[in-house]
């Protein structure tokens, strides 16, 4: 079976910074794009980045970028999100997808996922 596993949350200062990680089993790794997602306390789960298959192209979204960087490791079946220059307003549960082959333009929709992780909690204080 498939399971993704994040890791890496906590609490941390605003400026601060904090790299996730999800480990994927049970797919073929490098054949799946990879997506955050993060829901913040009483609000609509939300798209925060993904990474290609193939060319590793990365996408973000605009309240993020500049500050966060999604890379891969496949020799690990590992994704990764780098968050750097942390705000109260990013505090939320953080989870990660696994998409198999779907469209870039896709890759921002929960539709197209076939996986997802269990979640990690990110707090960030003012």
């Amino acid at each position: 079976q498939v399971q993704l596993v994040e890791s890496g949350g906590g609490l941390v200062q605003a400026g601060g910074s904090l790299r996730l990680s999800c480990a994927a089993s049970g797919l073929t790794f490098s054949a799946y794009s990879m997506g955050w997602f993060r829901q913040p306390p009483g609000k609509e789960q939300e798209f925060v980045g993904a990474i290609t298959w193939g060319l590793r192209t990365t996408y973000y979204a605009g309240s993020v970028e500049g500050r966060f960087t999604i890379s891969r490791d496949n020799t690990k079946n590992t994704v990764y999100l780098q968050m750097n220059s942390l705000k109260p307003e990013d505090t939320a549960v953080y989870y990660c997808a696994a998409d198999f082959r779907g469209s870039a333009l896709g890759l921002q929709n929960r539709g197209q996922y076939d996986y997802w992780g269990q979640g990690t909690q990110v707090t960030v204080s003012s």
